[in-house]
């Protein structure tokens, strides 16, 4: 997919490398987490730019699948790092073949928790 048909999509989109390094950052995601794509690109997902999700349930699903050469994963989760809570359903994706990974991120229609 190219950059500018990550960009078309509705949803948050996030292509990452084996260790959780970004490759790619959709401008829906950039809207939903008020982040400047061209900031995030190059730094690691979990650990720099979401490090709510460097838990087993986020972080540790991916490194799982990585490992295995495979992951197709969906989960509802709570965003809460320098944004407003928002939970979002989550899919996560990796094919050894491709040698990179997605974290596609939808939010849901329903109130949150008060930070």
């Amino acid at each position: 997919m190219t950059l500018e048909e990550l960009d078309e999509l509705p949803y948050g989109a996030i292509k990452l490398d084996a260790e959780g390094v970004i490759l790619g950052y959709n401008l829906a995601e950039a809207k939903l987490a008020g982040r400047d794509p061209k900031r995030v690109i190059g730094k690691n997902f979990f650990t720099q730019v979401a490090p709510c999700t460097n838990v087993e349930g986020f972080a540790g699903r991916y490194h799982e699948g990585v490992a295995a050469g495979e992951l197709h994963d969906r989960f509802e989760f709570l965003f809460d790092f320098e944004m407003r809570p928002t939970t979002v359903e989550i899919v996560l994706h990796y094919e050894k073949a491709f040698g990179c990974g997605w974290v596609f991120v939808r939010a849901l229609g329903y109130p949150t928790p008060a930070p």
